[in-house]
């Protein structure tokens, strides 16, 4: 591992690695250059793979250093900032839901939900995927601010495999904005720049998450599960029905066996 980075603040770090996944996304959204379509067997198998990344990242890399870390504190039962953080992270992402403006893949114009608003239906699209990379954000910055404080359960390694993970998830989220949006008549440009542009909020919610954490120790636990569990949110709410709203059922559910097993890899290999 390079020695500059090692060396840097955890905030840096998490700006660096978020920048990485943002790059990923933009990636994948490059696919518009080349491709007009995408079979819907194959987007199907992306969503589903993108799925199993998130679930085994919101365990392997978030809710077990969190349980670890409550249970070596051992001021209040373990389960506690497991259980409330998981929680607080779903019912954060059902609040932003209710407001943004946004439209799920492949959903007619009258389907957007959160507030009522005049926007086309690219900039809703766009929206629906930068929700779901909020969280994503969130869990690489706390990530990386838990390595601060020399946890055995905290790891730059395993921070480094979360990064990673979402970052392979993140290109076929990039290509899933642009290339339905070139189906639509947009030009190329610009579907790649609405592709690219739904990873823009990941390093902002980044470095609020490493910064949140830094600032404040006793709410790591809690910071951990409450990422895990607005990812979790995002995988039952959005990418799982999705990927399955077409009938290939089980092209879907193999591809997020293989997502779930590449970030379990990831994270047991690394971490």
């Amino acid at each position: 591992m390079a020695n500059w980075f090692v060396d840097l603040n955890p905030v840096m770090q998490a700006l660096l690695a978020t920048l990485f996944t943002w790059g990923v996304t933009a990636l994948g959204a490059s696919l518009v250059f080349f491709f007009k379509t995408i079979n819907r067997k194959v987007l199907d198998a992306m969503l589903g793979f993108a799925a199993g990344v998130m679930i085994a990242a919101s365990f392997w890399s978030l809710l077990a250093p969190a349980i670890e870390m409550a249970e070596a504190e051992g001021s209040v039962p373990s389960w506690i900032p497991a259980v409330v953080g998981f929680l607080l992270g779903g019912v954060f992402l059902r609040g932003i839901d209710l407001v943004l403006p946004h439209l799920h893949l492949d959903k007619p114009l009258e389907e957007a939900e959160g507030i009522p608003t005049t926007w086309r239906r690219s900039v809703l699209l766009v929206l629906a995927i930068t929700l779901h990379n909020i969280p994503e954000g969130l869990a690489i910055g706390v990530a990386f601010g838990a390595v601060a404080y020399n946890l055995p359960s905290a790891t730059l390694a395993g921070a480094i495999a979360l990064a990673i993970g979402i970052g392979i998830q993140n290109f076929p989220e990039g290509a899933a904005v642009s290339v339905p949006l070139r189906r639509e008549g947009m030009s190329r440009r610009k579907c790649f720049w609405y592709g690219q542009l739904s990873g823009a909020v990941e390093p902002i919610a980044g470095v609020i998450g490493a910064a949140a954490v830094l600032l404040m120790r006793p709410i790591l636990p809690y910071a951990l599960s409450f990422a895990a569990g607005a990812m979790i949110f995002v995988v039952v709410e959005e990418l799982i029905p999705e990927s399955q709203a077409e009938k290939n059922t089980d092209i879907a559910t193999l591809g997020a066996m293989l997502g779930f097993a590449v970030m379990m890899a990831l994270d047991v290999g690394l971490g």
